[in-house]
């Protein structure tokens, strides 16, 4: 089945997610997260993690150090990890649009459809309230919440 995505308002509501530290074979660390650590293998071994940076797809975890780091070094980090954040946050929109069809507020509908037969099996994504997506996984309809952030426009 096509795994199905939406986003929307309270979409971090919907699962709790486990962070990890990753690298690319370029060595390139950052961070993604995951519903468990099945969903992660799963994701890693058929090449769905994508390295912010480069594009890589051959992907680990990282070894994790104890922190002990001064204020400096804790702000640096902080302010790195928003970087790499965002970067994710933008490789994931990026593959979302280029792989799947935006079916805007018809989401809820087009995931069942895609589920019960009556529509192509395809990646969506696209809009739906926090109660909708509850009942789409009470009707046993695979879907993941995900955040987005829009392009900026040009002015």
């Amino acid at each position: 089945m096509a795994a199905n995505a939406w986003h929307g308002e309270n979409w971090a509501k919907v699962n709790v997610m486990i962070s990890y530290n990753l690298s690319c074979s370029q060595g390139h660390e950052f961070e993604g997260w995951f519903q468990n650590r099945e969903r992660f293998e799963d994701e890693r071994d058929r090449k769905r993690i994508e390295c912010p940076v480069c594009g890589d797809r051959k992907i680990q975890q990282a070894l994790s150090a104890p922190n002990i780091a001064t204020t400096r070094k804790r702000e640096a980090a902080q302010v790195e990890q928003a970087v790499a954040f965002k970067q994710a946050v933008t490789a994931m929109r990026n593959q979302v649009k280029e792989n799947c069809d935006y079916v805007g507020t018809e989401f809820a509908d087009e995931a069942r459809k895609i589920h019960y037969g009556d529509a192509e099996e395809r990646g969506i994504y696209g809009e739906t309230t926090l109660e909708e997506a509850e009942t789409l996984v009470d009707e046993g309809i695979e879907i993941t919440p995900i955040p987005w952030m829009e392009e900026p426009s040009e002015h």
